[in-house]
Formats: structure tokens, C-alpha cells, sequence
């Protein structure tokens, strides 16, 4: 058996450093008024935290789990439920076509930065062609994260790389009530990815990478790319069951292969390309199909000039606004080949000899 290292994990809290934590979210002078309320709410929630209680509602798994009297997350079940009707969607050739629009920037005008972003005003250029072509396009604007109360995508916590097996599809690591790890957005954001016959990732460079919000949202869809999609085999968490399942074969299942996808990267000093390429990569080895060379944009707004005029600099950058409508365009004529059966890729159709 291969051996489960361990050490690395601290301690549980204190009780007093508990109290310290969970107080932090009645910070403001308004609740002082309802401390001996608090004081039972912390005292109820360190017992939760105590006895380790991830999940406090659970149902049995049922016929179709290898495991059907195993104790499954009445949250978890009912994510992938919606996931697995979004798939029946997705397969269904009567069915709309539907385009996922994200939107990868942290900057909105209901936060700190008081201005949209301009990646939303280019989505929304790339939104009004799809729907000239009769495409459902449905956004997800990942600025949602930093102005929105309760919104959160966690971090992904690594499951993948102890074994594949022990990284459930949908994620089975949220929500977490033991360490109030709740409202987490992937529950909705698989459902989405699931029904979309493509997607369009609009988004700036941050420090020549991925804005948080979208990386945090990358990461979480590791479990799309050969993740289980029954915890009953792995008995939840179980490392050890996981490695073993992983040792005897297993087949990566890619859960997302066959949509389609067209990327929009923008800057304005360095790193769109460096982005772009990653961007695609990541998609290709999901088994995504990219639409072509004129869905794969990267270009810079207002190269090395101020941040603050970046909006007019896109106003008068008539080129790039109509490169956005021809990568819209082209996912567009994508999905209606790919749907026709005329565009099909070609990685699902190979064996790998190097399956991961």
C-alpha cells in the first residue's frame, strides 16, 4: 500500500483564538447590541467546528453508487444533480444553443475601483453578436467575487494530486460548515459550464497571469478533467482508497470534452500572449474545441499609456472592437457545426499513452 504522508497540517484552534476569528464578522459597533446572541452563536459554532461536522445534512448515495448506503451531502447531491440535468440539456439536440460569456476581470464600478472593467464592456460587444445569431449567451461576471456580500469561490484544496479518484465531479470539498467555508459559487458555476456548447473567456492580465477570480475558478475545474463522479468509492475522503482505485486504472474522464471556446485577452503594457497561450492550452487539454485563429484574441488597450484614460483608448480602438465581434462570430458558426455534427474533436477520439 503506498504510504499517506502526513505532518504538515496544524493544530486546531484554541477556543479563545476561535473566539477571536468568529467574532471578526461582528466587527461593526451595530451588533453590540446583540452580544449575548453572538456569544450563543460562537459557542454553537465551536462545537460544530469541535466535532469536525463538514457536512450536517446528508442522504443515503442510492442505486447507480457503488456504495448505495453510503452517507452522501444532501448539498452535494443536489449540485450534481443540476450538473448531471444540465448535461441531458447540453446532449439534447432540440435543445438552445447556449454560450457561456465570462467575464475574468476583479474590476466593477459597485466596488473599490468605482469603473466597470473593460473586459465587461468587450463581453458585452461579443454578447450582442451572439445574439444576433440566435445563441443564448449566458454571463458570468466574475467581478461578482469582490462586490457581492457572501459570494466566494474557495481554493481549490489539492484532492487531484494525492489521487485523481479522491477529486470528485462535481467538487465534493465545499461547502466545509466545519470551517465556515459556505456560498460557494462553483455549486452554480459547474451547472453553467456543464450546459454551454462553448465558452467565451474575455479578461485582462494581472502581473502577467490570470485575475484571481478567474484562476480561483480554473483551479475548482480540475475535478472536470478526470474527476469521480461517485464519492462513494473513495468513502468521501479517504486517501488511501482513492490511491488504490488510482493504481488499479483509472480513465480520467473528461466531463466538459466537446464544447467549443474563444478567448479575448487584453492589456496594456505585457503578458496577453503569455495568457492566451495559457488559456488555450488549458482548454485544449479539457477537450474543448477552439474555434479557430480568429477566436484566440489578444491585444493591448492604450499600450504604456495611463490607466486612466483606458476607456477612452478603447473607444477609439474601432479594430479591436471588431476583432471582439469576429471571435463572438466565430464560436458562433462553431457551435452551429458542432451541433450539426459537421466539428468534432479530434482528442476524445485517440487513446493516450500517457493518460492524466
Amino acid at each position: 500500500m503506498i504510504e499517506i504522508r502526513k505532518g504538515q497540517a496544524p493544530a486546531q484552534l484554541g477556543r479563545a483564538e476561535f473566539a477571536v476569528r468568529f467574532r471578526e464578522s461582528y466587527f461593526d459597533p451595530a451588533f453590540r447590541s446583540e452580544d449575548e446572541s453572538i456569544a450563543r452563536l460562537e459557542e454553537i459554532a465551536w462545537q460544530i467546528y469541535s466535532v469536525g461536522r463538514k457536512s450536517p445534512i446528508t442522504v443515503k448515495a442510492g442505486p447507480g453508487y457503488v456504495d448505495p448506503d453510503y452517507d452522501l451531502s444532501a448539498e452535494w447531491v443536489a449540485t450534481k444533480q443540476r450538473v448531471d440535468e444540465a448535461q441531458r440539456c447540453w446532449a439534447d439536440p432540440s435543445s438552445p444553443s447556449r454560450v457561456l460569456l465570462i467575464c475574468g476581470s476583479a474590476r466593477n464600478d459597485g466596488t473599490c475601483p468605482g469603473e466597470m472593467s473593460k473586459s465587461f464592456r468587450l463581453l458585452e460587444i461579443a454578447r450582442g453578436i451572439l445574439v444576433q445569431a440566435e445563441i443564448q449567451p449566458d454571463v458570468l461576471d466574475l467581478s461578482l467575487l469582490t462586490s457581492e456580500y457572501g459570494r466566494n469561490i474557495h481554493p481549490c484544496k489539492g484532492c487531484v494530486s494525492t489521487a485523481m479518484p479522491l477529486c470528485h465531479w462535481p467538487c465534493s470539498c465545499y461547502p466545509n460548515h466545519t470551517l465556515d467555508q459556505v456560498n460557494d459559487w462553483m455549486s452554480e458555476i459547474y451547472e453553467r459550464w456543464t450546459a454551454a456548447h462553448a465558452v467565451i473567456i474575455i479578461t485582462p492580465v494581472y502581473w502577467y497571469q490570470s485575475p484571481s477570480p478567474l484562476k480561483l475558478m480554473i483551479d475548482r475545474l480540475v475535478c472536470a478533467d478526470g474527476g469521480n463522479p461517485d464519492p462513494t468509492t473513495t468513502s468521501g475522503k479517504t486517501a488511501s482508497k482513492a490511491k488504490a482505485l488510482e493504481m488499479a486504472g483509472w480513465d480520467y474522464p473528461k466531463h466538459l470534452a466537446g464544447r467549443a471556446y474563444g478567448l479575448i485577452v487584453h492589456g496594456d503594457v505585457a503578458g496577453i500572449e503569455g495568457l492566451r497561450r495559457s488559456l488555450s492550452d488549458w482548454l485544449d487539454w479539457m477537450g474543448f474545441i477552439d474555434a479557430g485563429a480568429q477566436a484566440r484574441l489578444d491585444r493591448f488597450i492604450g499600450y504604456y499609456e495611463p490607466y486612466a484614460n483606458s476607456h477612452e483608448a478603447l473607444d477609439q480602438d474601432q479594430a479591436m472592437q471588431e476583432e471582439t465581434r469576429n471571435v463572438a462570430r466565430a464560436v458562433a458558426k462553431a457551435v452551429i457545426e458542432l451541433r450539426s455534427g459537421r466539428l468534432a474533436a479530434v482528442q476524445p477520439n485517440l487513446s493516450h499513452p500517457r493518460p492524466k
